[in-house]
């Protein structure tokens, strides 16, 4: 039997575990030392990141890939809740998993008609609660989701992200005395990463 090389686990399944590991890959570029934090509470290593996302891309691009759908499913097992939504004139399915790594989120998928995935993000947990975003001091990293920020800053203006992963918003909001900024919240996943600022 050959051994495995130090610090690289057999290659199996492609687990929750390893999902987990996809998402902090895409945050690690805003947010190393919180990453670095996250990536050694699931008991990961360096190494064991970049084999989920070296694994991970393979599946996205291979020609028998399954739907993402499908592929959501088999990874992160059975949904927690999956309920019919409408937004504007899309009917879908919002299925949920529970992600260790964030108890107050769900990685939340909207599938339309014959499997399609429409979005694919982090939101809140139903009935946990919320930050409570009043100023940019409140838009701290991984503290809300999109959706939350949004709500918040009305109106909102999205941004294209530079990775079907990422988004942006751009708003005005109030600073902690009170006086108002152009802003620009960046997103991976749908949780925020950074928030920019700008005089108005």
């Amino acid at each position: 039997m050959v051994p495995t090389p130090a610090g690289k686990r057999p290659a199996g399944p492609f687990t929750p575990l390893d999902f987990q590991l996809v998402l902090l890959r895409r945050m690690a570029d805003h947010n190393p030392g919180r990453v670095e934090d996250a990536r050694r509470e699931l008991g990961a290593s360096p190494a064991d990141m970049r084999e989920a996302n070296r694994r991970w891309q393979a599946m996205l691009r291979s020609p028998r890939s399954r739907s993402a759908a499908s592929r959501y499913r088999s990874v992160l097992g059975e949904p927690e809740s999956s309920v019919p939504r409408r937004i504007g004139d899309l009917e879908c399915e919002a299925r949920q998993w529970r992600l260790p790594l964030w108890p107050d989120l769900r990685f939340e998928v909207l599938v339309a008609d014959r499997g399609v995935v429409w979005n694919e993000w982090l939101v809140r947990a139903p009935g946990a609660a919320g930050p409570d975003l009043r100023t940019l001091d409140d838009l701290t990293p991984w503290s809300c989701t999109v959706d939350e920020t949004a709500r918040a800053f009305a109106p909102a203006r999205p941004l294209q992200g530079s990775a079907p992963t990422l988004w942006g918003l751009a708003f005005t909001a109030p600073d902690a005395r009170g006086r108002r900024h152009e802003a620009v919240a960046e997103f991976a996943w749908g949780l925020l990463q950074r928030t920019a600022v700008g005089d108005r």
